[in-house]
């Protein structure tokens, strides 16, 4: 193949197919090259990164001289994605996957995971398998491993008998290339080529622990069908309505699985960094780590489609660093919990299509951001209003928690969108102040604790009115922030999270304000960047989150037509694979931003489920 250097087109961020192990996660373009993979987990520094920079790692199988697959798909009901190739001569199958095996710490505890262990575990492995339909096509593997960001390249060795596996070493991982293809080396590159024929198969694996990869042909085939099994049947076990918007459902929800780092239970906002929001713009920044604010909505989100399981280890992870920290939460953490995130640039890095800088880190961590208390209490109502219990850890916390809103939300901040502006009095933030002491005084009613009740739920309501007061402008719309004009999609939160009645006219002419004053193509903007001192020149796409943000507000206030219109308007922007990034830009369709986005397919399923209830209460009024 082609080597994918500094000159050849990068492909467009939707074409990329997600794989995850819950582990690790990795991204395949549609010339079949593994474009992203950090090793040992998501958040680890980058074993192949040419989607950054064309020369800095990468991971091919395929067909020789061939780049545009003709078809590809997941398997369905999964995370194994097959790519369909034509060829002169014939046709051929490839299967990714990283590989799922049975739980594997019997003989010795992990050192990793912090949950209760399951029936399964990552296996640790990458496995490619191809297989000739008809005909006969030459077959080529290139894989070039450059490790820490595209700063070190590998040097391989062969090891064993023959030329069936090769190790790397590098950045305290050994990857080994185990395949029944004859391996050599071109410098950094380990390669190999064959002819293969009908019928004929052909396996590579890629694997980088203890774990031993499969060693022949019948043994990938049985472990990849053994990961084909596990991701049904854990698809199996939600609750998915009878509708033709379900298969966004199910790719949603095996995303945020897959978003999903096991041993933890965090939920990664994205497996990406610095994927541009703007096409070679510099609002490029670092998502693999977890926000608390996705807390509320993830732990929604699950519980709706009945993966109870998944909420509650995402839950347990935002309680432990919310004891961790006390009083002092922060709006981000590490996948595996820790609170230092520093920022920095990798300047080495061309970037995607030229957007610089690229940054690993995230400033944003030590950033005032009010919504923090409100979310996480929020999301502990959820969890406790499923089992009417409150214990003595949970009731810490919340003390904590609720009063630390109680003596923050009258000072300004950065608000939910993490400008790097000047702080300002953001009504979401005082908005997520408020739920933080409404939810507080409704779980201190279940602790039996009434004098807190009464006194968060008075400091509720003096929020509540504070927000009545200075946050609507003379229309009777809710705006950014005290004192402004301008409309920020944020304030759609305000009858989701019950602040007003959605029949109450400042949220019906906010709704309508939004979607008629701050849209694209029917798309919403989170706030136009002209009006909004983020800290940036450039302009952005409009944030898809807010789009399906109004798709539920729409239905909350009684405009169903509308809200499905737009819902399948939505729904049609979905990558050929059904997922999506962060933003899109409402003339091309282009997604931009990091990807698979957590918080997208969140709002996705809020929107959907918004849908399809109310149509179905539609259904059962009486006609007379």
């Amino acid at each position: 193949m082609t080597n994918p250097g500094a000159g050849e087109a990068f492909a467009p961020i939707a074409d990329y197919g997600f794989l995850s192990d819950t582990e690790t996660t990795a991204l395949v373009a549609p010339s079949g090259n593994i474009e992203w993979m950090c090793l040992p987990r998501m958040d680890s520094p980058s074993v192949f990164g040419s989607l950054l920079d064309r020369d800095a790692g990468y991971f091919r199988v395929g067909p020789a001289g061939i780049e545009v697959p003709a078809a590809r798909r997941y398997i369905p009901g999964t995370m194994v994605l097959e790519t369909t190739w034509w060829t002169p001569g014939g046709w051929l199958v490839v299967l990714d996957a990283l590989l799922m095996g049975p739980w594997h710490h019997e003989d010795q505890r992990s050192h990793t995971h912090r949950r209760t262990p399951t029936d399964y575990d990552a296996d640790h492995v990458l496995l490619r398998v191809i297989r000739c339909e008809n005909g006969q096509a030459q077959v080529r593997l290139d894989c070039m491993p450059i490790f820490d960001y595209g700063r070190k390249s590998a040097k391989w060795e062969h090891t064993g008998v023959g030329y069936h596996e090769a190790v790397a070493k590098g950045n305290g991982i050994d990857l080994r290339l185990t395949s029944d293809l004859n391996i050599g080396f071109e410098g950094s590159l380990a390669t190999a080529r064959t002819l293969l024929k009908e019928g004929e198969s052909r396996f590579v694996a890629l694997s980088w622990s203890e774990h031993r990869p499969p060693q022949s042909c019948d043994e990938a085939q049985e472990r990849l069908t053994w990961t084909v099994h596990h991701w049904q049947h854990w698809l199996d076990r939600g609750r998915f309505p009878d509708h033709p918007w379900r298969a966004h459902l199910q790719r949603s929800a095996l995303t945020l699985k897959g978003l999903t780092y096991a041993p933890t239970g965090a939920v990664a906002a994205a497996a990406t960094t610095s994927l541009p929001e703007a096409p070679g713009g510099d609002r490029n920044w670092d998502y693999r780590y977890t926000w608390i604010r996705d807390s509320t909505m993830a732990l929604w989100a699950f519980y709706t489609l009945g993966f109870d399981w998944e909420a509650n280890d995402f839950f347990h992870f935002i309680t432990d660093v919310a004891e961790a920290a006390g009083g002092h939460l922060q709006i981000m953490y590490g996948i595996d919990g820790r609170a230092e995130l520093e920022e920095s640039t990798l300047d080495h890095l061309h970037g995607y299509d030229g957007a610089r800088p690229v940054r690993i880190g995230n400033g944003a961590y030590v950033q005032q951001q009010h919504d923090v208390w409100g979310a996480i209490i929020g999301s502990i109502y959820l969890y406790v209003r499923k089992r009417d219990r409150l214990d003595d850890r949970l009731w810490t916390i919340i003390v904590k928690q609720v009063e630390a809103a109680l003596e923050h939300w009258r000072f300004p901040d950065r608000g939910m969108w993490e400008v790097r502006g000047e702080p300002q009095h953001f009504t979401s933030s005082k908005l997520f102040c408020w739920l933080a002491a409404h939810r507080g005084s409704q779980l201190a009613q279940i602790r039996g604790d009434h004098e807190r009740a009464e006194r968060w739920q008075r400091a509720a309501d003096e929020i509540h009115a504070d927000i009545l007061e200075n946050a609507v402008d003379e229309r009777g719309v809710f705006v950014q922030y005290y004192g402004t004009k301008s409309l920020d999609a944020s304030v759609l939160l305000i009858p989701m999270l019950g602040f007003l009645p959605p029949d109450d006219k400042r949220v019906r002419e906010t709704v309508f304000a939004i979607a008629d004053e701050l849209t694209q193509d029917d798309l919403v903007l989170r706030y136009r960047a002209t009006e909004t001192d983020d800290g940036f020149d450039s302009e952005e796409g409009t944030f898809t989150i807010c789009s399906f943000w109004l798709v539920s507000s729409l239905v909350l206030i009684g405009e169903l037509e509308r809200a499905k219109a737009m819902c399948e308007k939505l729904l049609s922007y979905a990558s050929p694979l059904q997922l999506y990034a962060e933003e899109i830009d409402a003339h091309s369709g282009r997604h931009l931003g990091n990807f698979p986005q957590a918080f997208t397919h969140l709002a996705l399923i809020n929107a959907v489920m918004h849908v399809i209830r109310a149509e179905e209460e539609l259904r059962e009024v009486p006609r007379i």
